[in-house]
């Protein structure tokens, strides 16, 4: 039950892949919180839509795209505005937040699950990348907060050289993989730098805190193998 004069309280509570995962109201704005960790909301969403606008304008042809995570739509809706995306598929592990956008984060993803280029996969993203018959022309994360606050050790090990190298392998030449940050990270950007021969980074604004950061990292081309 909400306190007396807080104005958030629980709109929805399943049992998630990870445990307990809470839809709650927060003034005007939403909020998934896993096992009392906050993850994202619906506040804002300027950076999550650069997550998927700055990767297929770096892509710079019809792509095949892979989004890690769902979350309350912002990366989705602006991926399906984009003239570059053919076909998106979404790894949302999470039942619940699939279920969500069909009625409380609707108004988020704008109406994106139903475009017919959209598919939408109950599974965890790395199960994805781990098919070694698929390939992406540009991939985005937004599995968690970012390479260094992440919830569960699965996340993590996207972030990792064994993840980032699975990652390049799944792009098709001259891919592009985006990431989100609450935060920079200079660690994971000097890991990029050593699994992929461009890459480059965009901090954004928050109204209160650091910035969010999303990283950017470009495969190689097919016919670059000395370009430096």
């Amino acid at each position: 039950m909400p306190v007396p004069g807080d104005q958030s309280h629980v709109i929805d509570r399943r049992a998630g892949a990870n445990g307990e995962l809470l839809l709650r109201r927060a003034g005007d704005h939403l909020e998934i919180i896993s096992n009392g960790v906050f993850l994202m909301d619906t506040r804002n969403g300027e950076s999550e839509r650069l997550l998927a606008r700055a990767a297929l304008d770096a892509t710079g042809r019809p792509a095949r795209m892979l989004i890690g995570g769902l979350g309350v739509g912002f990366t989705l809706a602006e991926a399906v505005r984009h003239p570059h995306a053919r076909t998106v598929v979404v790894a949302e592990k999470e039942p619940a937040v699939v279920g969500w956008h069909a009625t409380h984060l609707r108004p988020y993803s704008a109406g994106a699950l139903d475009d017919p280029r959209v598919r939408v996969i109950c599974a965890d993203v790395l199960d994805l990348l781990r098919d070694p018959g698929e390939r992406y022309d540009t991939v985005c994360l937004d599995t968690d907060n970012g390479p260094d606050w992440t919830v569960t050790e699965t996340n993590a090990s996207l972030y990792t050289d064994e993840g980032l190298k699975l990652l390049a392998e799944r792009l098709s030449p001259g891919g592009v993989a985006a990431f989100w940050s609450a935060h920079a990270s200079p660690a994971f950007q000097a890991r990029l730098r050593a699994h992929f021969p461009e890459t480059w980074s965009f901090d954004v604004p928050v109204p209160r805190g650091v910035p969010d950061v999303v990283y950017l990292a470009r495969a190689a081309a097919a016919d670059s193998g000395d370009r430096s």
